[in-house]
């Protein structure tokens, strides 16, 4: 095949990963959100178990049926990334409880330059100067779009430290033990997915009283609030791999960029089908700025030195199928 052929199979198969992120994600935000607003379905971290229990009932069907090899992993890096994984779901759940939107948002906006810094560190990444600035446009568009009134304290500045730093390394770990073990996304998730599940629906109930004061098992379990339970967990299975596949492909730098995309994406979703919050003139600002950013740092980052790693190869373990 030639090289162009190549380029251009691989610009395909990216965007459609992209797009396929971009639909389920911001699909599951707008469930949940009516899940949440609508039918009083308050147990957010209870939901994620339930997410990852039904990933975990699709990993296994596609392992019956053949499209997910045997593969290895080992146990410490496994228990590493469900610590990361559950420590980002918890921390960003009472990181919002506890903070404004503002502080939120910005706590949010900060994983950007936390990722970066974990690529220079452990990758030996070197960016060029475009693409630090085209990040720094990125950040300065959503800013402008999601940032309000911004007030912090001193538990809620540690719940959001803790939420960015975990959900980095989370995010840079599905990278790491991408390449290191040479794990498809499917065997990726099929290894993570069953810990986080039997983890999070142990957890969730106790931390979901705690952060909301109700109880998950008193909930008024009714046919329509149950569609959308089974919506929700339908949509994520997609959310999950989707993720998986996108900084397996992208790098969990470019995965956050480019995440700001759905952020405008829920900001116009959140118009249309709620009607609460308008596209006043500094969000449609903000947006302009942000994708603008984003268009420069798909430029800036795939030209020659604008993102490479200096002289540093990470190993790799391969294991036998038997």
């Amino acid at each position: 095949m030639a090289p162009s052929s190549k380029a251009e199979k691989k610009a395909a198969v990216d965007a459609a990963a992209w797009m396929f992120n971009v639909v389920t994600s911001v699909g599951i935000i707008i469930v949940n959100k009516a899940l949440m607003a609508s039918y009083g379905f308050s147990f957010a971290t209870t939901l994620t178990g339930m997410h990852f229990a039904t990933t975990t009932l699709m990993t296994v069907v596609l392992r019956m049926l053949g499209y997910v090899q045997p593969s290895h992993l080992p146990l410490p890096d496994l228990l590493k990334f469900v610590l990361f994984a559950n420590f980002s779901i918890v921390g960003m759940n009472v990181s919002l409880m506890w903070n404004s939107v503002g502080f939120y948002q910005i706590a949010k906006l900060s994983m950007i330059p936390v990722s970066c810094l974990l690529e220079v560190v452990l990758d030996k990444i070197r960016y060029s100067r475009d693409t630090k600035l085209s990040i720094g446009v990125v950040l300065m568009g959503v800013g402008v779009c999601t940032v309000t009134d911004v007030s912090v304290n001193g538990r809620g500045f540690i719940a959001a430290f803790i939420a960015v730093w975990s959900t980095s390394m989370q995010q840079y770990y599905v990278h790491f033990l991408q390449r290191k073990y040479s794990l498809s996304s499917f065997n990726l998730l099929g290894h993570t997915a069953p810990a986080q599940a039997a983890s999070l629906l142990l957890l969730g109930p106790f931390l979901d009283y705690w952060l909301t004061n109700k109880r998950v098992d008193r909930y008024d379990y009714n046919t329509a609030s149950l569609i959308f339970i089974f919506l929700s967990c339908t949509i994520a299975i997609g959310t999950n791999l989707s993720q998986f596949i996108c900084i397996g492909r992208f790098t969990a730098v470019s995965f956050q960029v480019l995440g700001h995309m759905k952020t405008i994406l829920v900001l116009i979703m959140g118009f249309f089908f709620f009607g609460k919050e308008g596209l006043n003139l500094q969000v449609v600002f903000g947006m302009i700025i942000a994708v603008a950013g984003m268009i420069w740092y798909g430029n800036a980052s795939s030209k020659p030195g604008g993102k490479e790693r200096r002289s540093h190869t990470l190993p790799t373990n391969k294991t036998e199928t038997r």
